[in-house]
């Protein structure tokens, strides 16, 4: 798989050297790489408790990302999901511990639970203090005798961190570090594994599946289950977290593991706030990549229950950006449309014959919608087929409120619901299509000559004739000869759209942008569409 790296053996160092040029000076490295890869922080005062931590490397923001004011002290990395060795680990504690002692948080894992606690020992012959805490917080696989340290490891670096920044002593720290683990609970998912540097993709999980528990390091989880979309996944998520949950509120951790894209968390913190467990999330932190598993398509959910100490705690200003903020989670803010943008609802009427039209063209351009997205993806964003069916659904479920008997209206109603519902250059055009079709008819043209208005509108409007390659190569041709009838007009409207696959020079639309090569051979989607719906209802007639 290609990866924005050079040398696997460099990419751990030459991270840390970019993170480090964009950190204002705040943040600085020991000097021994590459084996010892130290992050720490440049203002830190020696008199209060230093919290040092780290891990194999991979999951970044984790853990040089949380060095600074309100949280790290250092942290210590690994190469790629390598424990640091106790050299590296015993150089950060020395670099930074002053009187009053140093705690290590480290997740459960037996090279990190080794490295840093035999640098632990070294660093007390030494005559300073230091206290380990293990997090421990994973309840993917209930029957392991010690469970992994994941992302709710987070919740222990801010609330030891603010902790230590306002100048408690390291018993008091190291108790408020315990009382988070044994609070913490978390759980991932992922649609698929992740990719080491170097190293061939693993791939486990099947299409249609995603795996409910795995680790950070892409450990097997507890099971594969079969994906229905984001709703199902977090609520299967919900169900292994609620039997933890307790009768105080609780803080979520929303984390991204790794390439799940911003629109996707922003669904799955959605789902976590409608989901079973939603009546127990006060506040939340994310959604964001905090504790990844490098490219690793995912997401994670840990709880924390609190009380006003621990909110306070997490509360607390940080200087590392990586932190997101935490923030109480409430109701969608709804404020009115501007004076004018309200739409103006006509006065429903029936007519059988034109919802069953308005019905059949719906069910045609539904039908095609993956076919016009593939097509698109040739020449455009891959979202034509998407567009119009977003818009065939709120047509349908518009109908009951729709001036259905009375034509003029009606498309006008079409054009306004069209233009509320319908994104794109696609959804637009059509509105001032129905809308010039709707001003026609009211003044005493036919169907045909309303719609052929309409063309002329958006013409006019877009820029676009024939020969451009646009929608306007089928439906031009179509309307000429569709008082010939629907099958004239059908076959006019598919000659129209192949005529499109020779045209390798757009001269509107979103092809325009497009090279020629990528052209070449490919009807364009939106004639394409035109053309499946004559034909569609040509061959309903």
């Amino acid at each position: 798989m290609k990866q924005f790296i050079n040398a696997k053996e460099d990419v751990v160092t030459e991270a840390i050297d970019g993170l480090l040029r964009n950190a204002d000076g705040r943040l600085a490295r020991l000097d021994g790489f590459p084996h010892i890869k130290v992050v720490v922080r440049t203002d830190w005062d020696r008199s209060k408790v230093a919290l040092v931590s780290g891990g194999g490397s991979g999951h970044e923001p984790s853990h040089a990302g949380f060095v600074g004011q309100g949280m790290l002290t250092a942290a210590v990395c690994g190469d790629v999901f390598a424990s640091p060795s106790v050299d590296a680990v015993l150089a950060g504690i020395l670099a930074v511990t002053g009187e009053a002692g140093c705690l290590l948080i480290v997740k459960n894992y037996t090279g990190d639970r080794l490295n840093f606690g035999l640098a632990a020992e070294r660093a007390r012959a030494f005559g300073i203090k230091v206290a380990m805490v293990v997090v421990d917080d994973d309840v993917a696989l209930p029957d392991l005798p010690q469970p992994r340290g994941v992302a709710g490891t987070l919740f222990v670096h801010k609330i030891a961190g603010a902790a230590a920044e306002a100048g408690a002593s390291l018993d008091e720290i190291a108790a408020l570090a315990q009382k988070t683990i044994d609070g913490v609970f978390s759980i991932g998912m992922s649609l698929d594994t992740c990719t080491v540097p170097g190293s061939p993709k693993e791939d486990r999980i099947a299409a249609g599946k995603a795996e409910l528990g795995l680790g950070i390091h892409g450990e097997a989880g507890v099971e594969q289950v079969d994906f229905e979309g984001a709703r199902h996944a977090m609520e299967m998520v919900a169900e292994k977290l609620k039997p933890h949950l307790d009768d105080r509120p609780h803080v979520a951790l929303l984390n991204n593991l790794g390439s799940t894209t911003p629109l996707e968390m922003s669904v799955l913190a959605e789902e976590l706030c409608r989901s079973s467990i939603a009546g127990k999330v006060s506040h939340m932190i994310g959604p964001a990549p905090l504790m990844t598993s490098l490219d690793m398509r995912g997401f994670s959910v840990s709880l924390l229950p609190v009380g006003v100490d621990e909110l306070n705690a997490l509360k607390a200003p940080v200087a590392p950006v990586a932190w997101p903020g935490m923030a109480e989670v409430g109701q969608p803010h709804i404020v009115p449309l501007p004076d004018g943008l309200s739409p103006i609802q006509p006065m429903a009427s029936e007519h059988a014959g034109h919802r069953a039209l308005i019905e059949r063209c719906c069910a045609i351009l539904l039908e095609a919608e993956d076919r016009l997205n593939a097509l698109d993806a040739k020449s455009g964003d891959g979202d034509t087929g998407s567009t119009l069916a977003t818009a065939c659904r709120a047509l349908m479920a518009a109908l009951d409120r729709m001036p259905l008997a009375d034509l003029t209206q009606l498309y006008r109603a079409l054009g306004s619901e069209l233009s509320q519902t319908m994104g794109g250059s696609s959804g637009v055009l059509l509105a001032i299509f129905f809308a010039a079709a709707g001003d026609a008819s009211a003044n005493g043209k036919d169907a045909v000559g309303a719609l052929s208005a309409g063309l002329d509108r958006i013409m006019q409007v877009g820029g676009a004739s024939p020969g451009d390659r646009t929608m306007i190569d089928a439906l031009a041709p179509a309307l000429a000869a569709l008082d010939d009838g629907l099958d004239v007009a059908a076959r006019a409207a598919r000659a129209g759209a192949d005529a499109t696959s020779k045209i390798t020079r757009a001269k509107a639309g979103r092809a325009t942008y497009v090279a020629a090569r990528s052209l070449a051979g490919h009807n364009d989607p939106g004639a394409e569409a035109v053309a499946l719906l004559l034909e569609g209802l040509s061959g309903a007639a």
